[in-house]
């Protein structure tokens, strides 16, 4: 998640799609991802307010209030995700924490699991799964009612 948050930047429209995406790049992968309007709403109004029209949405910020460098560190995400823990008591909350839960909630609102799998960027389906704490059920399994089932 750290690495990700690091690299996010600022993009258009994603074509054909009508929602607005931000960009993530790495020296070896970029993607670009859909975010809700409303996250895009604030998201424009903090770069209004910062000042940044294109590049990567978090920087360095100095003592004295001015941007240093054009991009933050995993080191200080950490430290932000942290303090900001501390502040609600829960001090054992990691960055990581926060990505899980994102899964969690979208798997809780009705997520399909390959959805969920994209938006976390897995090699892996089976990731994703451990992610939701996703079980198969064998007493009550997903293909007992498909409608195909003879007549008694």
């Amino acid at each position: 998640m750290k690495p990700l948050v690091c690299g996010l930047m600022t993009c258009s429209n994603a074509k054909n799609t009508g929602r607005l995406s931000i960009y993530w790049a790495r020296q070896d992968t970029s993607e670009r991802f859909r975010i809700p309007d409303w996250v895009k709403g604030q998201l424009d109004e903090w770069l209004r307010a910062a000042g940044i029209a294109r590049g990567r949405i978090f920087r360095r910020v100095t003592r004295m209030g001015r941007t240093w460098g054009d991009c933050t560190t995993e080191k200080s995400i950490w430290h932000i995700v942290k303090d900001c823990a501390k502040g609600i008591g829960m001090p054992k909350l990691a960055p990581h924490d926060l990505r899980r839960t994102c899964a969690r909630l979208c798997h809780a609102a009705g997520g399909e699991l390959e959805q969920i799998h994209f938006l976390l960027g897995h090699v892996s389906v089976q990731t994703t799964e451990r992610y939701l704490g996703c079980k198969q059920r064998i007493r009550s399994a997903v293909n007992d009612r498909i409608g195909i089932e003879p007549n008694p």
